[in-house]
């Protein structure tokens, strides 16, 4: 597998320079109008059909919610997640109702769109997104009881970054992403 540890000449800016920091500055505040863009962007993104199987549950240091969400991150995240400015637990609409009938197959591809876009509106407003898993899947639900048929799915710590892109950032090539489902190990 080849790595290619530098953007091809011509890609976004925000793309090129986005990274998930392990370290946020805790006195940065996510003020309303932030999250209102965050979720804006969410919003637009495609989804199959039009379905738009995505929601939110978002929570800022100091507000009662917030502490519903940080008593279940794993000590691993527990370590950076708490001090971003905005914490956001994401869901998807996976089944109808309280059955096992299956509201949309691309329901977890249309929640990664809508993240991909609140990912880069996070750039644009110049915060930084760190997107995990690293947390208590079965407490946060009991915790926030989402719908029948709603998934909690990650979490995704927005905020100022407290530190800057590492130096030689590890990525796959493109003929890799190309090759890689096809060779054989």
């Amino acid at each position: 597998m080849r790595r290619d540890p530098e953007p091809s000449d011509g890609i976004h800016p925000l793309l090129a320079g986005r990274f998930s920091p392990y370290r946020f500055d805790a006195s940065a505040v996510v003020d309303d109008h932030a999250l209102r863009l965050l979720l804006e962007a969410a919003r637009w993104a495609p989804s199959a059909g039009n379905s738009q199987p995505w929601g939110f549950f978002a929570s800022r240091p100091g507000e009662p919610d917030h502490e519903r969400v940080v008593r279940h991150l794993a000590p691993s995240s527990a370590r950076w997640a708490t001090d971003a400015g905005l914490l956001v637990v994401t869901l998807t609409r996976r089944h109808v109702g309280g059955t096992e009938l299956l509201y949309s197959e691309f329901a977890d591809y249309d929640l990664g769109q809508a993240i991909a876009h609140m990912t880069l509106q996070a750039e644009a407003l110049g915060l930084a997104s760190h997107q995990f898993r690293a947390f208590d899947m079965e407490g946060l639900t009991k915790e926030l009881s989402p719908n029948p048929g709603w998934s909690i799915v990650s979490m995704i710590a927005l905020g100022k970054s407290a530190g800057e892109p590492p130096e030689g950032r590890d990525r796959r090539s493109v003929a890799d992403l190309l090759a890689a489902p096809w060779a054989l190990s």
